[in-house]
């Protein structure tokens, strides 16, 4: 049986919630490791899907999944649109574990809702399902004091620390990392996130 997600509601929109444009991380990605040999890439938490057809645009081997089966469709119909070949499932990141090896795992924005209980064993596992060479490439919101909470936030969300997402990364090869600040305006309010950001390979 499909599960739900509070996201189906935000989702169901005809327009794009995150819109379509990719995230900007996504340049680097090319950058790092272009697609001039055949490259699988997953998307975890790939939403509306406006990044996983950024890749498959650019002629990676793109597998996306997301909890929202609004999510999916609209990635189903983004994919279809750009004319780019996406494979996309619906799977809870929380429960969902990778029958196979891809060369890029690229997450944004979403694991906040991985509980702080199971993050060493998740992201144990990506590390493991990453291909020699490969990259994982993610984002995440982190705690800052002086930044309120979004009126389109998470319940039960658990934010990051900054420099936290480097921990699991300790005995790769950090290529990129920064931590920023933007403005939002996401469920239609102005608001404002801190991210965190980390490319690093596995060598």
């Amino acid at each position: 049986m499909k599960q739900e997600s509070s996201y189906d509601e935000r989702y169901a929109a005809e327009e794009y919630y995150w819109g379509a444009k990719p995230s900007a991380i996504c340049q680097r990605v090319l950058q790092l490791l272009p697609p001039e040999r055949p490259l699988s890439l997953l998307d975890i938490g790939c939403g509306e899907g406006r990044n996983a057809v950024y890749f498959a645009r650019n002629g990676y081997g793109v597998t996306a999944f997301d909890l929202s089966a609004a999510g999916v469709a609209k990635t189903e119909r983004l994919a279809e649109m750009a004319e780019a070949p996406i494979t996309v499932l619906q799977a809870d990141m929380n429960e969902h574990r990778l029958g196979q090896d891809f060369d890029i795992l690229f997450s944004t924005g979403v694991f906040h809702l991985i509980p702080r209980t199971l993050r060493e064993e998740i992201f144990g596992h990506y590390k493991q399902h990453t291909n020699l060479g490969g990259l994982n490439v993610f984002s995440v919101f982190v705690r800052k004091p002086f930044i309120g909470k979004a009126p389109d936030s998470d319940p039960g969300a658990e934010p990051w620390l900054s420099g936290e997402l480097l921990t699991p990364y300790h005995d790769w090869k950090i290529e990129y990392c920064t931590e920023e600040i933007f403005d939002c305006m996401s469920g239609g309010i102005p608001h404002q996130h801190a991210m965190s950001r980390m490319i690093a390979r596995k060598v």
